[in-house]
């Protein structure tokens, strides 16, 4: 007996042992932020010192890129690691009707390959602590709670079902705060009124007890931090108003990077965590116009040129990555690669019965370079044909190498662009490579035909 009593108390060590040993993930993920918002991407209107010493401190991506250029699709494939058309979600979720009009799912399939839920399953502990927007909203109320799809907590804003923090508005000037979304009491138990200038330090609030019990439990975690500061409307803290749009735009986009700061700082300054805690930073998709700068890309939120998609990453982890301070110009890949290669980074079973879209490259998230060897797809909102004043964006666009190509659903109005020579995508040489543009349109309507279909071909109106 005493000895079954031993063998069994060694094995239940090296058990946790190896949980303790398994590295933390946080995936701070920010809504309509653009690809050259933050300082250390060349902004040069707005300081974000909090993230800049990240990627001081580690790993900054230029060729990452999100999958989708809107909210609800974005979010749909960085966490299942497959392209968002697959679950139906191509556009923003928004009310019952308009779903089924753009030819949309209602929620995100809680069957689907959550990140989360494998984590889970393997022993993390999994928060979701932010904007959600993968169901639950507006008149959609009867959509899964976020914890069904693999969390074992979760806070969120007006668009998820459970417990939540509402946004309370205040001006100079006012002395009472307005409400908005008033209605986003009935999405679920546990709601609070909070400044919106200070809700991402409400998730930052929550997230910080639940990584701290996580460690004194030895169980691994992994956390999601959303935040939606600079998604419009802008509501800064009213000591940081600001004149016009832009202006508005960096005092809630240097709120957001104050308060982050506190997050950062509890993992840099614990030994433990420092050295075992992965810390990824990047946008949902890219900026609003008059607000959010793409830097050098064409395009914005909505738009499939590289200022749609395109998304600066930042990935801090002193203990895991293989360099520091490095700029990484040249790796290309994607949201749906980030699944896969984060199973593998912490030794995660793949779910059974998933394909995913996705790649793992635990290297070239750790810096040792690389690039996913099968091209990206994208297609573009069922209702977003013309947005920001161009009258007929592309429907469809793919990387591979190079090359981008963008065209119609039906392969018409074609665009090839040589990212490495034209990131800008302002000179069209589709005429002067027939080859690459045959053998491209080939592929991405093969892909666009072996998605489930929306209404984007026949959708009018808002």
């Amino acid at each position: 007996m005493r000895v079954l009593l031993l063998c069994l108390l060694t094995v239940s060590f090296f058990v946790s042992a190896s949980a303790a040993d398994r590295p933390n993930v946080v995936m701070v993920f920010i809504d309509d932020m653009g690809w050259g918002d933050f300082s250390c991407f060349g902004n040069k209107d707005a300081n974000t010192p909090n993230i800049d010493r990240m990627a001081t401190e580690g790993i900054r991506f230029e060729q990452f890129y999100v999958n989708s250029p809107i909210c609800s699709p974005s979010r749909t494939a960085l966490s299942t690691g497959q392209y968002p058309q697959r679950w139906k979600i191509t556009s923003y979720l928004s009310n019952r009707d308009h779903n089924i009009r753009r030819g949309m799912a209602q929620w995100l399939d809680p069957t689907a390959p959550m990140l989360a839920r494998s984590l889970q399953k393997a022993g993390y502990a999994t928060g979701h602590f932010g904007k959600w927007h993968m169901g639950g909203q507006r008149n959609v109320d009867d959509a899964p709670l976020i914890t069904e799809y693999g969390f074992d907590q979760s806070l969120t804003n007006f668009e998820g079902m459970g417990p939540k923090l509402l946004p309370l508005t205040l001006k100079p000037g006012q002395e009472k705060p307005g409400r908005i979304w008033r209605d986003a009491e009935r999405l679920g138990d546990g709601y609070r009124w909070v400044l919106r200038s200070k809700i991402t330090g409400g998730f930052i609030d929550e997230a910080i007890p639940f990584l701290k019990k996580a460690k004194e439990a030895g169980k691994p975690f992994y956390i999601n931090i959303w935040p939606d500061d600079v998604h419009s409307p802008f509501w800064p803290p009213v000591d940081q108003w600001a004149d016009g749009k832009r202006g508005l735009y960096h005092s809630v986009l240097q709120a957001m990077d104050t308060q982050m700061a506190r997050l950062f700082s509890t993992i840099r300054e614990d030994d433990v965590l420092r050295d075992n805690t992965l810390i990824l930073i990047c946008s949902d998709n890219g900026p609003e116009q008059g607000a959010g700068s793409a830097g050098p890309f064409r395009g914005f939120k909505t738009h499939l040129y590289e200022g749609g998609v395109r998304s600066s990453l930042i990935a801090w982890g002193p203990g895991l990555l293989k360099k520091k301070g490095h700029v990484d110009r040249t790796s290309v890949f994607s949201a749906i690669d980030l699944v896969p290669t984060l199973l593998d980074l912490t030794e995660t079973p793949h779910p059974k019965d998933a394909e995913f879209d996705g790649e793992s490259l635990v290297p070239t998230l750790l810096g040792e370079g690389g690039s996913r060897k099968k091209p990206l797809m994208f297609r573009r909102p069922p209702d977003r044909n013309s947005f920001y004043g161009d009258k007929d964006l592309p429907d469809l666009a793919m990387r591979m190498g190079s090359w981008k190509l963008l065209c119609e659903y039906d392969g018409s109005i074609t665009e090839l662009y040589n990212l490495e020579s034209d990131r800008g995508e302002q000179s069209n040489v589709a005429s002067e490579h027939p080859e690459v543009v045959a053998r491209m349109k080939s592929q991405l309507l093969g892909w666009h035909k072996s998605m489930p279909p929306d209404n984007g071909a026949s959708f009018k109106g808002r």
